[in-house]
């Protein structure tokens, strides 16, 4: 169990599953052509069995390394989702699943420890600041799509009631209605191709676009900006956290490097020292039997 998990854990176990999954989404890319699938369609399909045998191996190797804890981290879910798909027969489209295990590369990024790998994270900072912004922002963003879906909903059980008679291809039913609001939301053509050929019938109309429009489009809007914001915010002080972390273990290296090199040399010295001290004493001894001879 321990061998299985150090090996699971181990940096380049990492780095080779992180290969395959580069090399499966090319293959998957150049699947799509078919004059490539032309020329070496089989010789593609046996690379992608391949991969996904690797998937699997992955898959079971982490089973018995973690056993029931497996199943308590998300990415191992992912991982066993997109596998079981893949192996399903009759279910091929899901296939491509598989290439967006490739986002597994921003979780060893985070990962990522020591000295050694402290230029590869700092190179990837503005990407990891795009993706773990995002990551942060999901709870804040939920919350806000909730709302603007409740808002939605008011709206397009008003706009059914009251237009649906008039404008059944717009507001005919609440799906078409939630579509119309989209559209509405979106500002594409939303006041000369809907609003104002809707106040021709109701002049009032504008009571009910309006203050959508300011919910749906300005407020909600601004406020998914504003938690997108706050959130690069955080991940710029994390990453700068990281870095300065980084940095003073290079630091404490060094320092220890260099200790280590002065303990050596002074360790050299003192059996030079004591060599020297021996053969002074050898000399000594020899004058004083010579000595004791003449005596």
């Amino acid at each position: 169990m321990k061998k299985v998990r150090s090996l699971v854990e181990s940096a380049a176990f990492q780095n080779a599953i992180l290969i395959v999954i580069g090399i499966n989404s090319i293959i998957m890319g150049l699947q799509t052509s078919p004059e490539i699938c032309a020329a070496i369609g089989p010789v593609l399909n046996v690379l992608d069995m391949i991969c996904l045998g690797i998937f699997v191996i992955e898959i079971l190797l982490k089973l018995v390394a973690y056993g029931i804890r497996f199943f308590t981290d998300g990415w191992n879910w992912f991982d066993l989702i997109v596998v079981v798909c893949s192996l399903i027969s009759g279910l091929s489209f899901l296939k491509v699943l598989r290439v967006f295990r490739i986002f597994r590369v921003f979780k060893v990024l985070k990962s990522i420890k020591g000295i050694r790998a402290f230029r590869l994270v700092s190179r990837m900072d503005k990407l990891r600041l795009v993706f773990e912004a995002i990551r942060k922002s999901i709870p804040g963003i939920s919350w806000s799509g909730a709302l603007l879906l409740l808002i939605y909903y008011i709206f397009a059980l008003i706009g059914t009631t009251v237009f649906g008679t008039a404008f059944p291809e717009w507001f005919g039913n609440i799906g078409k209605t939630f579509y119309t609001l989209f559209q509405v939301m979106t500002l594409e053509s939303w006041s000369m191709g809907i609003s104002r050929p809707v106040m021709e019938v109701f002049p009032w109309a504008w009571i009910y676009f309006v203050p959508f429009v300011l919910l749906s489009a300005f407020v909600i809007m601004n406020v998914v900006v504003g938690i997108v914001v706050n959130s690069i915010s955080e991940v710029q002080m994390e990453l700068s956290k990281e870095r300065e972390e980084a940095n003073r273990k290079k630091h404490q290296k060094e320092l220890k490097d260099a200790a280590g090199d002065e303990k050596e040399v002074i360790e050299e010295k003192k059996e030079v020292d004591s060599e020297a001290v021996k053969v002074q004493i050898n000399d000594i001894r020899q004058r004083l039997d010579e000595l004791e001879k003449m005596l």
